[in-house]
């Protein structure tokens, strides 16, 4: 089955107390956008890429993409108000019958084997998404109650998601929910099952500039 990736891009990086979007920020001498995009043509080099990014960055992007020399095909697409919103419209551009990934710009550390997995897996049972294990303690918090809990029946989630492109784009024709916090929240919703796959612990997401810091180091 083609491949397709979606690179959700939209953030404005307010966390980041910087003028600069995360998705734009250099790591390691370029944009984080621009390594996150290289990792997906690294595991699958005949990969289609969409780009979704939020309109008032398009030209920005074009500047950074003739600085830095980056010429890797993609096709931009406007951000939504929300993630959700965003990924419908990349969705747009995703025929069926393939098999798609979803991806947070900021997380340039994902690994080529994690890539490889989570859309070997979807193409087979039709969605993966890639989780980690938990190694510190963790309470469920209630109110100004507390709690712990066995930490072995949770995982973090992270991405890129990937989906047989018929079942997501059927999905997301659902209306928006706030408890859509990824894609495949939006595909169970439409009563399928999540196939997780082993994720690797480096795939952070360059939320704050700590994680800055923490995903340069990562990269020695």
């Amino acid at each position: 089955m083609k491949k397709y990736v979606i690179i959700v891009a939209g953030g404005s990086g307010t966390r980041m107390n910087n003028a600069v979007p995360k998705q734009f920020v250099e790591l390691r001498g370029k944009p984080v956008l621009m390594h996150t995009i290289e990792k997906f043509t690294s595991a699958f080099p005949e990969i289609s890429i969409v780009v979704v990014l939020a309109k008032q960055l398009n030209e920005d992007w074009k500047s950074l993409c003739t600085k830095f020399n980056f010429t890797i095909p993609h096709q931009l697409t406007d951000g939504g108000e929300t993630r959700y919103h965003s990924v419908k419209n990349g969705l747009t551009l995703i025929p069926d019958a393939c098999v798609v990934g979803i991806h947070d710009a900021a997380r340039p550390l994902v690994s080529k084997e994690t890539i490889l997995k989570t859309f070997q897996t979807a193409e087979t049972l039709g969605n993966a998404s890639p989780a980690v294990f938990l190694n510190e303690s963790i309470r469920y918090l209630k109110g100004k109650e507390n709690c712990a809990v066995d930490r072995a029946h949770y995982s973090i989630i992270q991405t890129p998601q990937c989906f047989h492109s018929d079942l997501i784009k059927k999905a997301f024709l659902k209306a928006y929910k706030p408890e859509f916090t990824d894609d495949a929240s939006v595909l169970e919703s439409f009563g399928e099952k999540i196939n997780l796959v082993e994720g690797n612990i480096e795939n952070i997401k360059i939320t704050t500039s700590q994680d800055l810091i923490i995903a340069e180091a990562l990269m020695d």
